[in-house]
């Protein structure tokens, strides 16, 4: 009897299902040392910050972790689980509109003994979650339990212009808890990511379709990012206009308001096409979608797709439905728009004066009113132009941020934050035109005109030339340039 009872013991034992591993072991503190970019004065750097986050190992011998923990980093280092020892770590790649990064350790002692995490669906409303992370002023990993209380498209803070598929739960998740893994049912569910100021017991993780997307991007390599559909829409919830366009009355599609030139779709779309279906998503009247069991902008189905790809979309054009393959891709105009990270701004320096390209880096030093001190024009060169006039758009505007004073420019008003419009004659439309209008011959005189009043500076060329080398030794500035 005593050996039955011990075979049947050594049975179950056998089938009974392996216990998952404990995930906080792949779970890391990551250590930053980074030196931000000075847009007011490009050619400097901040002082060096120290801060910390979190991350987890997933397969691939790879740290997942939020873009905005290693950003500007001059050093990375990652320690384990109970483990003192820390270890450098680098980053192989980076989505900051997405907010995630991948890490790799060199040193291979660091995988010992780590299983890494596998990821799981995206969770479901009311459904309990546990992030797991390192928040700032301790040293021992935390856990915090919560429920799913909202699906929808957010506004990533980080990139500060783009909005993907975020979560919401009640679970804490503080400074340090960046980049920790939201676990269910010992899976990955979630990259812990932000709050919201204002909202308490209110935290956001990035979600796995997000995630998924990122690691699909990266397979060849490189990283592009999310794409746009290039169009703008407005509702079609009023009736009376419906019958106008010969719409059924279904509640079902928005009208195309207007496309961005250059795009893709601008070669496919048409202003007044009503989008019915993108995808396999039905467009409501609204101009949302229902993706798993949860409404949102139709932006989502967009987002599905990689940089490249073409998406089916169901339209209504001149009274009938017809089926277009629109392309989709990456924007790189609009990456003035948002934050930028990792790469300092472009500048070029001659005879004192400091020009650079306009973006909302550059409008941030203005202070935290930036938006009603920077003026009227750079505000409307920047955000407006682009859609209101596109036809006059500048592929990179540049302004003259600031002047070095110098006897050479001693008679110069504008001191600097001026609109660049056109130098000895030539349209400013890039930095490299400024490089090249200074360059071009002139009458002794270098002629800056100023936008929106055409203001205009005159500059010395021979002594301008002479005055220059001495300005950046004066200044100590190495390099006049940064293209």
């Amino acid at each position: 009897m005593k050996y039955i009872f011990s075979f049947l013991f050594v049975l179950a034992l056998l089938v009974l299902p392996a216990r998952a591993a404990d995930p906080e072991k792949a779970v890391v503190q990551i250590f930053t040392f980074s030196q931000e970019a000075d847009w007011d004065e490009p050619w400097k750097f901040g002082p060096l910050r120290r801060s910390s986050g979190t991350g987890f190992v997933i397969k691939g011998r790879r740290i997942m972790t939020n873009a905005h923990v290693v950003s500007w980093a001059r050093q990375l280092m990652v320690k384990r689980y109970q483990d003192p020892r820390p270890y450098l770590a680098r980053v192989v790649f980076v989505g900051h509109d997405c907010d995630l990064a991948l890490l790799e350790v060199e040193d291979s002692q660091f995988y010992n003994g780590v299983e890494p995490l596998d990821f799981g669906p995206l969770p479901k409303v009311r459904s309990t979650v546990v992030t797991y992370g390192y928040p700032a002023g301790g040293e021992q990993i935390s856990y915090t339990r919560g429920v799913v209380s909202r699906i929808e498209l957010q506004t990533y803070a980080h990139i500060g212009n783009r909005s993907l598929l975020g979560v919401q739960t009640d679970a804490a998740i503080n400074p340090g808890n960046s980049g920790g893994p939201v676990i269910q049912d010992d899976k990955v569910i979630g990259v812990a990511f932000q709050g919201m100021p204002g909202l308490e017991n209110a935290g956001f993780f990035i979600p796995p379709p997000v995630i998924q997307h990122f690691l699909d991007d990266i397979q060849d390599g490189k990283y592009d990012g999310f794409p746009s559909a290039g169009i703008r829409t407005a509702p079609l919830q009023n009736a009376a206009f419906r019958r106008k366009l010969k719409l059924p009355d279904d509640d079902r599609g928005v009208r195309v308001d207007s496309i961005t030139p250059g795009t893709p779709a601008a070669q496919v779309l048409r202003p007044d096409d009503v989008v019915l279906q993108v995808g396999q998503y039905p467009v409501g009247s609204d101009g949302s979608i229902v993706y798993e069991g949860n409404r949102m902008s139709m932006a989502m189905a967009v987002q599905e797709a990689q940089h490249g790809h073409k998406i089916p979309y169901r339209i209504w054009r001149g009274g009938k439905e017809q089926t277009l393959a629109v392309p989709v891709e990456v924007s790189a105009t609009d990456k003035v728009l948002g934050n930028q990270y990792d790469l300092p701004p472009r500048y070029f320096i001659y005879g004192g004066l400091v020009f650079t390209p306009l973006s909302l880096d550059y409008l941030k030093t203005f202070g935290r009113s930036w938006s009603d001190t920077a003026g009227a024009e750079l505000t409307y060169e920047l955000f407006y132009r682009r859609h209101e006039s596109p036809t006059t758009l500048r592929s990179e505007p540049i302004v003259l941020s600031t002047v070095l004073a110098d006897e050479v420019n001693a008679s110069f008003r504008v001191r600097g934050r001026a609109m660049v419009d056109k130098i000895n004659g030539v349209r400013i439309e890039r930095l490299e035109d400024v490089v090249r209008a200074f360059e071009t011959p002139s009458n002794g005189q270098h002629v800056v005109e100023f936008l929106p009043k055409n203001t205009f500076e005159c500059l010395e060329r021979t002594a301008a030339d002479k005055a220059h080398q001495e300005i950046l030794k004066t200044y100590g500035i190495q390099r006049d340039r940064r293209l």
